[in-house]
């Protein structure tokens, strides 16, 4: 039954990830954003630099810029500001539905609210938090790392799923005396019967789980694939800063592979 009852859990926070299609991009650097610039970082100082969305400066030193480059260096500003948000979103929304996945399973194991229950949701408040705190997020901050965007589960979620199964397993042993209390509340069932009301209890809440979370799956898909096709536009705007500002010519954040 530990075995069993594990299992599920587990298998209910697979069943939840965001298969998201592969997205052949890189960053090759951190970037850092702020209301009043954005910084590009390249081992741990800062390489490029626009302040206000208009003004560049390459490894601390000003580029002066005709009003053509100016545009486009707004624009390339822009399209950072708006990108870095999205993959962070996407990354939030990822582990927040395997989070509500299994949180979900274990108050209906346990019952919403027993003491098991509001122990593991402060585990998981506190996960939360700490990857809003991965990010540096608040509503005008934010930071990412340089990374490989082939999958956003490896990226994103990957460590917190380890997470997520250890304070499962941890857990299990408190999550079992609830569910045997649980079993025994009937006295007039015999064992057969309150297993075999117990399986279907399981089955009913993974078809729950199935029809309440894949909607919400598929739209991170769709914001992953559409965040995908952005970066590609904003490599191509890149492209065009490398020719017009010699400066830029060996700067490449966003590498298409």
């Amino acid at each position: 039954m530990k075995l069993f009852i594990s299992s599920f859990i587990i298998a209910s926070l697979m069943a939840s990830n965001v298969s998201a299609q592969q997205c052949d991009i890189n960053f090759n650097y951190g970037v850092v954003i702020n209301p009043s610039h954005v910084r590009i970082i390249q081992k741990g100082q800062t390489f490029v630099q626009i302040n206000n969305d208009k003004q560049l400066f390459i490894k601390g030193r000003e580029v002066y810029l005709n009003e053509q480059q100016i545009e486009l260096i707004h624009q390339y500003s822009q399209g950072i500001r708006k990108q870095v948000p999205e993959i962070v979103d996407i990354a939030i929304e990822g582990v927040e539905i395997g989070l509500k996945a299994v949180n979900k399973v274990i108050a209906g194991l346990t019952g919403e609210n027993s003491a098991s229950h509001q122990k593991i949701q402060e585990r998981f408040d506190e996960m939360q938090y700490r990857l809003r705190e991965r990010f540096n997020h608040s509503d005008t901050n934010y930071y990412i790392a340089s990374q490989d965007f082939d999958d956003f589960d490896d990226i994103f979620a990957g460590a917190f799923e380890q997470e997520i199964e250890s304070i499962v397993t941890e857990s299990i042993g408190t999550i079992l005396m609830a569910v045997g209390e649980a079993m025994t509340t009937n006295e007039e069932r015999n064992s057969e019967q309150r297993v075999e009301a117990f399986d279907q209890r399981l089955k009913g809440m993974e078809k729950g789980l199935h029809l309440e979370i894949e909607p919400r799956a598929q739209e991170i898909e769709l914001k992953a694939a559409k965040f995908c096709n952005s970066l590609k536009k904003l490599d191509q705007l890149e492209a065009r800063l490398q020719k017009s500002i010699n400066q830029l010519s060996e700067f490449d954040l966003i590498e298409t592979k």
